[in-house]
């Protein structure tokens, strides 16, 4: 049974699941639809929007203990081997999960406190795009092994002016791991310019 939650609300992953080793973590989007005026009427059409997911993974000061820590399109996995990337997808349209993050809890570091979640806008700036031109967007947590989605989390915030979201982060507490619903907006370009900030 799916827990959905709220921004600001924490959920424990490992305790009421026992024996989940990994977790897919889906991250999904879509573009809002914009009006043109063609010779036949109005039509919908969809924004071309390039989003990035990526996790950061940061220890118990929430720093990025080396750069390779972050996982995303130009690097699907961490030096640990424990996090892996689904890889890039270009558009956001289509049912499903536009972008998933396999993680490996038992193979996440001891100096790995917490992964976080987060999404950018490729070349947003060149092509004035923020995440005021997104719809739907959402995190869920699945158990590969089942098949079973555990959490879901909707971003149902208006983040127009915004080019990058902290999506949601799976962090360790007393030997458990734990989900928390983030969803906040900030500004980065890029996912380098984002990492920049935990390091």
């Amino acid at each position: 049974m799916t827990v959905s939650l709220v921004k600001g609300q924490k959920v424990d992953l490992t305790k009421g699941n026992s024996g989940l080793q990994k977790v897919i973590v889906g991250l999904g989007w879509d573009p809002v639809q914009t009006e043109t005026r063609g010779i036949f009427g109005m039509k919908k059409k969809a924004a071309d929007i390039d989003c990035d997911a990526s996790a950061l993974l940061l220890n118990a000061s929430g720093k990025l203990s080396q750069s390779k820590n972050t996982v995303c399109f130009h690097n699907l996995v961490s030096p640990c081997r424990s996090v892996r990337h689904s890889g890039d997808n270009l558009t956001g349209e289509g049912e499903g999960d536009d972008e998933q993050i396999q993680i490996e809890l038992s193979k996440v570091p001891e100096d790995v406190s917490k992964i976080l979640m987060v999404v950018n806008i490729y070349q947003c700036e060149a092509r004035g795009q923020d995440f005021g031109m997104i719809r739907s967007a959402y995190i869920r947590v699945l158990n590969p092994a089942s098949n079973q989605e555990l959490i879901r989390f909707n971003l149902t915030e208006n983040y127009a002016g915004k080019t990058a979201l902290i999506v949601g982060e799976i962090y360790r507490h007393n030997g458990e791991w734990k989900f928390n619903a983030i969803g906040e907006g900030t500004h980065a370009a890029h996912i380098n310019q984002l990492a920049a900030l935990y390091s």
